[in-house]
């Protein structure tokens, strides 16, 4: 089983940017977290962080028959993203919104999210947490899916 993995912009900054709201872990650490658990629970992981959404789109589009599942921090682009959202809608696997912080607990304007309607769950909230329990949740839905 093959998960993408996509960071949003300005997620090459985690441990350093407002690390009141989302901590001191670095985007290096969670990946090397989601690395080890794809280790443990027998799959692989593409990952890509970018500031562009351009890239991301191309990531999704380049792995769209290859890959079983994904995990999505949009960051920034979870309220504006709309090119995001149509190639998330346009992929055959399902996807999982990933935020470390809990963004109906934010500001207002970042409450709403235009990347939900097109996922299949959102996991947010639990810091690096979220990450790894997206990555159990899409591991645990493909197992189930699978035929026996």
């Amino acid at each position: 089983m093959k998960i993408l993995v996509l960071h949003g912009p300005n997620l090459n900054l985690f441990g350093r940017r407002e690390p009141h709201i989302y901590g001191k872990t670095t985007l290096a650490e969670i990946n090397a977290q989601l690395q080890q658990l794809a280790t443990e629970l027998g799959v692989t992981l593409d990952i890509l962080q970018s500031n562009h959404e351009g890239d991301l789109i191309d990531f999704l589009h380049t792995h769209i028959d290859e890959a079983q599942g994904a995990l999505v921090n949009p960051a920034g682009l979870t309220q504006h993203g709309v090119p995001l959202h149509d190639a998330i809608k346009a992929m055959p696997f399902p996807i999982i919104e990933v935020h470390m912080s809990n963004i109906a607990a934010r500001e207002t304007w970042r409450a709403h999210s235009i990347i939900s309607p097109a996922v299949k769950g959102t996991v947010q909230g639990l810091g690096p947490q979220s990450y790894l329990a997206a990555l159990r949740a899409l591991v645990e839905m493909h197992r189930q899916a699978a035929p026996a």
